[in-house]
């Protein structure tokens, strides 16, 4: 056979998986030093943070891009969200009358706090015996840019399908993305949407996630005091703010800690069960502490909805006085099921939140945030084919899973080309990438299995072109 060159892969017709596997393991070195550089930029797109390296990152994504134009015929651009942080978008034209793929991934990451625990330094990409790379946005969703660009890389600038890329700056935080995608839907139409921000159970286990929990928030605020009194003059009579907010909080779960917000959407999951070994290594539950709701595992993460207090505003300990607090707010987060209307179940956890207020005390309840849940149709030919890429490049079937996370962008892309299939997963194995915690990590070998997975799936959406 001929060799590959540096133009790139050939078609499909005339290539095969050996010729395709041995141009993506060629160029891992690279992509992987694409990688450490990525890992070294800060870009926490969170309020309060410095807009500095979140922008820096956008730039430095546009620019990983322009490299893999070798043609010099693709557009690649930033595009300013108003609002928010840059987007990177490029298009890479294939042959003509070709079938257009849009990739997505994130480069925007969460913080990664000094009291998070981490035993390396998170803006520094760190080799460790285990032979995984650590670093803050490693996994999520680093590893997906990466992945991306590792795929135009492979075909030499010339996929053999139209191919768009869109690579978001808020993901981890309030998306204005999805707005601006509402409002440009010509800018994302495309037959079939990769997005690299999933990955497996295991390094070296293939899935295609097929389901998507929501994500709905808002903030309780409570006031019983126009100002703060003693808590021994007073207390017996006077209610607390911050008692109360207890209070209506606990309302959220019962006894076994289902969550019990009457009218909310939820299903059992009717595929395999997860794995309770890797669910407590995963999550380091403490030993003896026993898990919460019932049901199967699948479906509490995957298919029920969850509520989570995920802060509250109150006296540090460390400043804590004999009072009664007069006012006190918490924010509920509140994974969602597939298949619910996430308008609709917002406005059944604010009604459930001021109904449950005790003893005529004041609350407000404000909404943050209304993020859609997505299930993907598991009967299409280009999730066929996926299954099949990942075939090619693990060596085994693959699986299909659900996600308790959400990615709000999916849906919006989903409402701009309601024709396209959806395909989710990536190098983000749940076994060990911590994801959000300290010590994030992913596996240099699951980042190149999934490169040559999304070769395997252009070359195969290009044969039916």
């Amino acid at each position: 056979m001929d060799p590959i060159t540096s133009a790139g892969l050939p078609d499909e017709r005339t290539s095969g998986l050996r010729e395709a596997r041995e141009t993506v393991s060629s160029l891992m070195p690279g992509l992987l030093q694409d990688l450490d550089r990525l890992i070294a930029i800060p870009s926490v797109a969170f309020p309060d943070f410095p807009p500095a390296p979140v922008l820096l990152m956008a730039e430095t994504v546009e620019a990983l891009f322009r490299r893999e134009d070798t043609t010099g015929s693709a557009e690649i651009r930033l595009i300013e969200i108003p609002g928010g942080f840059p987007a990177v978008f490029a298009d890479f034209p294939g042959p003509p009358g070709a079938p257009t793929v849009l990739l997505y991934a994130h480069y925007d990451v969460q913080p990664a706090p000094a009291d998070q625990g981490w035993t390396s330094d998170p803006w520094t990409a760190t080799r460790k015996d285990d032979g995984r790379i650590y670093g803050r946005g490693a996994a999520d969703d680093k590893s997906g840019v990466v992945i991306h660009a590792g795929t135009l890389r492979a075909f030499g600038g010339r996929p053999p399908v139209n191919v768009k890329v869109l690579i978001e700056g808020e993901e981890e935080t309030i998306s204005h993305l999805e707005a601006f995608v509402a409002a440009n839907p010509e800018l994302v139409a495309a037959d079939a949407f990769v997005i690299a921000d999933m990955g497996g159970i295991r390094v070296g286990s293939p899935a295609v996630t097929t389901a998507l929990r929501g994500e709905v928030a808002a903030a309780v605020t409570v006031r019983t005091l126009e100002h703060a009194v003693h808590s021994g003059l007073f207390g017996g009579p006077v209610p607390d703010a911050l008692v109360a907010l207890i209070r209506i909080l606990a309302t959220l779960h019962d006894d076994d800690g289902n969550t019990v917000v009457k009218g909310l959407h939820s299903t059992d999951w009717s595929g395999g069960d997860f794995d309770e070994a890797v669910l407590r290594h995963t999550s380091g539950i403490i030993d003896d502490v026993q898990l919460v709701g019932s049901g199967s595992l699948a479906s509490r993460l995957w298919s029920r909805p969850s509520a989570t207090v995920i802060g509250i505003d109150a006296p540090r300990v460390a400043e804590a006085a004999n009072i009664l607090i007069p006012q006190a707010t918490a924010k509920v987060s509140l994974r969602i099921a597939p298949g619910a209307d996430a308008a609709r179940e917002l406005d059944v956890l604010v009604e459930h939140l001021e109904r449950a207020a005790p003893w005529g005390v004041e609350v407000e309840v404000t909404r943050v945030k209304v993020g859609w849940p997505f299930a993907v149709p598991v009967n299409g030919p280009i999730l066929r084919a996926a299954e099949d890429a990942l075939q090619d490049a693990f060596g085994q079937p693959s699986s299909r899973l659900g996600s308790g996370g959400s990615i709000p962008l999916v849906a919006s892309l989903a409402s701009a080309a309601p024709a396209a299939e959806i395909i989710l997963w990536g190098a983000e194995d749940m076994a060990q990438a911590r994801i959000h915690a300290s010590d994030e990590s992913v596996d240099p070998g699951e980042v190149e299995r999934m490169v040559l997975a999304q070769v395997r799936l252009l070359q195969r959406i290009g044969t039916v072109s």
